[in-house]
C-alpha cells in the first residue's frame, strides 16, 4: 500500500486536468520531474456503466511511479463501485473531486457543489475508504462562492470521513481562475488537519513553489495550468532555476510528447488523428509561455503577457495563438516541415486571435 505521507513529503504533483492529463502528457511531465501524476477526472457513474472513454482515463502507464485517479461522484453506490474498479486497475490512490467549478458538473451535484454539503462529503469519503485498501484523498476549493468560505468545515469533514490527504485550491468556485489563489487559506487548512495538505494555485515559476511552501507550510504543491504552459516547470522545481529554453529546445520537448503520443495512440491514421486533436489543444497552452521579464519581474497566468517581445522568428511563431498557427505547428511536429509547407501569415485584426485562457 502507498505510504501517502512519505510520497507527498516535499512532492511536486501534476494536477488532475481534463484533457491536459492524458497519459502521454503525464509521461512527459514525469520525465521532466513530476513526483506524482494524476488522471483526468473520471465520472463514477459513467465508469460503472462501462464507458470505454472513462476506462481509458484510468489506464496507468507502465512507468508511472505514483499515479492517482481523480473521481467525481455524488452517490455512495456508484462511487463505491467505481473506486473498486479503479483500485483493481492499479491506481496508487483515489482522489474525490470536490473542486470542479464547471456548471455542467455542479448542476448534477458533482465537483464543487459538494462544498455546500460537508456532511454528505464526509459520508462519501467514508464509503470510499471502506470499499478499498488504497488511500483516499479529497480536492477542495475555498467555498462554493465568495460568501461561503467554508473550507475549514469541508476539510475537517473530509478528514473525519477518513481522507488520507487534502488538496486545497486557493480559490472559490465562482472565482474560477481569475483571482490570485490564497496560499494563506491553504496554510490555515495545513495547520488545522492531521493529514498532509497539497497546495494548489498559480504556480508558474520556481519562486511560486518556494513562496507557496513558505506561506502554507503544506506537505506538497500541485501544478495545473503552469504544467500545461511549460511542462519543464517540474524540472525547475527540482533545480530552483528559472529556465529560458530556446525555441529549438521547446520544439524538442513538443516532439518528445508527439513520440510518446504515437507510442500510446498508435502510429497509424487513427492514432495520428487522435493525437493531433490533443496536440492542437496543447498548443493553445504552450503558446502562453514567456520567460521572466528583463526587469526581473514575473508574468502571471491571469492574463496574456502584453510586454513580451519575441527574440527570434521562431519564438514569435510559437507565441502566436491563432488556429492557423496551431494547425501548422501540429502538422510540423507530426509530419515534418515539408508536409507543413509555408508558415501561415499573421491573421488580420480580429481574425481569430484567441485571448481567453482555455479551461484546465
Amino acid at each position: 500500500m502507498t505510504n501517502l505521507r512519505e510520497v507527498l513529503d516535499g512532492a511536486v504533483v501534476m494536477a488532475p486536468m481534463t484533457k491536459g492529463g492524458n497519459l502521454p502528457y503525464r509521461r512527459l511531465c514525469q520525465e521532466l520531474g513530476a513526483d506524482v501524476t494524476m488522471s483526468e477526472m473520471v465520472v463514477a457513474h459513467n465508469l460503472v456503466k462501462g464507458s470505454k472513454s472513462e476506462y481509458a482515463l484510468i489506464k496507468r502507464a507502465a512507468d508511472e511511479r505514483h499515479f492517482a485517479v481523480q473521481v467525481a461522484g455524488s452517490r455512495e453506490d456508484s462511487l463505491v463501485e467505481a473506486v473498486k474498479v479503479i483500485e483493481q486497475r492499479g491506481a496508487s490512490w483515489i482522489d474525490l473531486n470536490c473542486g470542479c467549478p464547471i456548471e455542467s458538473m455542479t448542476r448534477k451535484g458533482l465537483g464543487s457543489s459538494l462544498l455546500q454539503r460537508p456532511t454528505k462529503l464526509g459520508r462519501l469519503v467514508a464509503a470510499m475508504k471502506a470499499a478499498v485498501s488504497i488511500p483516499v484523498t479529497v480536492k477542495i476549493r475555498l467555498g462554493y462562492d465568495d460568501d461561503a468560505l467554508n473550507y475549514m468545515t469541508v476539510a475537517r469533514a473530509a478528514v473525519e470521513g477518513g481522507a488520507d490527504a487534502i488538496g486545497v485550491h486557493g480559490r472559490t468556485r465562482t472565482q474560477r481562475y481569475r483571482k490570485l489563489a490564497s496560499w494563506e487559506a491553504v496554510g490555515e487548512v495545513a495547520a488545522a488537519v492531521p493529514v498532509p495538505v497539497i497546495g494548489n494555485g498559480d504556480i508558474l515559476f520556481p519562486r511560486d513553489i518556494v513562496r507557496g511552501r513558505e506561506v502554507a507550510k503544506c506537505a506538497a504543491v500541485m501544478i495545473a495550468r503552469g504544467a500545461l504552459i511549460k511542462p519543464w516547470i517540474f524540472r525547475e522545481a527540482k533545480t530552483g532555476v528559472d529556465e529560458d529554453p530556446t525555441p529549438e529546445e521547446r520544439l524538442a520537448l513538443y516532439r518528445r510528447y508527439v513520440a510518446i503520443g504515437l507510442e500510446h495512440f498508435g502510429d497509424d491514421e487513427r492514432g495520428r488523428k487522435r493525437l493531433r486533436g490533443f496536440l492542437e489543444w496543447h498548443l493553445q497552452w504552450w503558446c502562453r509561455h514567456v520567460p521572466r521579464r528583463p526587469d526581473g519581474t514575473y508574468p502571471q497566468m491571469q492574463e496574456r503577457e502584453e510586454h513580451f517581445s519575441p527574440r527570434s522568428e521562431w519564438e514569435a511563431f510559437l507565441w502566436r495563438n491563432d488556429p492557423a498557427a496551431h494547425q501548422w505547428l501540429a502538422t510540423y511536429l507530426l509530419d515534418g516541415e515539408a508536409a507543413a509547407g509555408p508558415r501561415p501569415p499573421l491573421p488580420e485584426a480580429g481574425g481569430g486571435e484567441r485571448d481567453e485562457m482555455p479551461e484546465g
